[in-house]
Formats: C-alpha cells, structure tokens, sequence
C-alpha cells in the first residue's frame, strides 16, 4: 500500500553503538563501530581538524533508538562542505554578494525613536567595524526601500567568501541567511561575536514588538530553534580554528 502524502516518514534506526574519531589521510574522519562515516553521496566523511570531526561526533552519539537526521546540522553542513561547496565555490560567493546587497544592518527603522536609537547603538559600531578591519563600506538607509550597495563592497563580499577553506566557507554561507546579513555571517566567522550576540542583533526589530506586545508562542519556538542552530555555528567556526585567516 502506497503511503499518503501525510503519512510521517519512517527515521532510520541507530544501527551502531560506538562512535570514534581518527586520524585519516584525508583529515580526520568520524567512525561508527569501526566503520567510516561517508557522506549522503557515499565520499568518505574527513574534517580539516578534530575539533570538527569531534563536533559531527557528537551528534552521532547523542541520538537515541531512532537517528534524527533532521536535527544534526554540524552533520548536514559537514556533508555540505564536502559533497557541495568544492564545486560551486564561485557560485556559493556570488550568492553571498547577493545577500549583502540587501543587508539587513543597512536598513534601519524610521521610527520609533527608541527603535532607531537602539538600532543606532548596536548595529552602527559593527558597520563601522567592518568597514575598518574588512573594507566593506555599506551604504544605510531608512525604511524598507532598497538601496543599492557598491559595487567594490559586493566585490569585496565575494573576495572574502573565496579566500576560505571549504568548511569555513559551508558555515559562512550557513551563517548568512539563517542571521539575514553577511555582516552578521562575517562577524560570527571572525569571532567578533557570539552566536548569541549576533543573534539578539538579527533579531532587534522583533524584540522590541515583543517587549511592546509581547511574545507569540510561535515565533518563539522558532527564534529558540534558529538560536540553537547558530550557537551549533559558532561551535563550528571555533572547531574550522578559524585557520582561514
């Protein structure tokens, strides 16, 4: 009998019991009761550090009876930096450049004061920061009208963006979307800030609504699982060594 559209989709058992990882020639490699880990397209996983092979690791042996693959991103995106980024590194760059000409620290409110003030106060010093140690000069506005960046920022975006190892470059370009800005993506990358604190900064415009008319059970359920995966970001960036720079 064919199953509905609707009809939940079986998860994989855990079919191991032990996971290790080891040194590969490749790199350092994640082991399930002695056998290597290999990626949905069956290349032989191998991390750049142990560190990152550690992170994966741990996903594997925190699963249960039934294996969420769903909920294991460092191994989502491990899989990504091996299987897709190698190819379509020009690509994944220009992607990049795509979403910093439409940043989301260039686009400030025109109102309330307090708003614009706040937004002021924490989003000005990293532009300017960005700017100094990074040569990107945003240009900002205000209001939701688009305005075009230079074209030697985008460039600028792009360069950066090729100039990483594949891993760094897989968790830069997870970082971007999920925080709306490649400021964000690049201060998380650089260690500038915290998953947290960069966070708490894609988000300012929804926390103050929430401090004014409180906070949707919702849209909190899905700002703890999108801080969840950025916290799993940060831990990715410090486990890559930042050895890109």
């Amino acid at each position: 009998m064919r199953k509905g559209f609707h009809e939940p989709v079986e998860k994989p058992r855990r079919f191991y019991r032990q996971v290790t990882v080891e040194p590969t020639e490749a790199g350092f490699g994640v082991f399930l009761d002695g056998r290597s880990l290999r990626t949905p397209q069956g290349a032989r996983f191998a991390a750049p550090t142990r560190a990152l092979a550690e992170l994966v690791a741990r996903e594997w042996a925190a699963q249960g009876e039934a294996i969420e693959l769903a909920q294991m991103h460092a191994n989502r995106l491990a899989n990504t930096a091996i299987e897709s980024v190698p190819g379509s590194r020009q690509a994944i760059a220009d992607q990049l450049a795509q979403y910093a000409g439409a940043d989301l620290l260039c686009y400030f409110a025109e109102e309330p004061a307090a708003l614009v003030a706040r937004q002021e106060e924490r989003w000005g010093p990293l532009l300017d920061r960005a700017r100094a140690e990074e040569g990107l000069a945003f240009e900002r506005t205000a209001g939701i009208v688009h305005r075009e960046q230079p074209a030697a920022t985008l460039a600028r975006v792009r360069e950066i963006a090729l100039s990483l190892e594949d891993f760094a470059l897989a968790g830069f370009a997870f970082g971007v979307p999920l925080l709306g800005s490649s400021v964000l993506g690049l201060a998380m990358l650089r260690g500038w800030l915290t998953a947290d604190e960069a966070f708490e900064l894609s988000r300012l415009d929804e926390a103050f609504q929430e401090e004014k008319w409180g906070v949707d059970a919702e849209a909190a359920e899905r700002a703890d699982r999108l801080r969840d995966e950025a916290r799993m970001l940060e831990r990715w960036f410090e486990s890559v060594e930042r050895s890109d720079r």
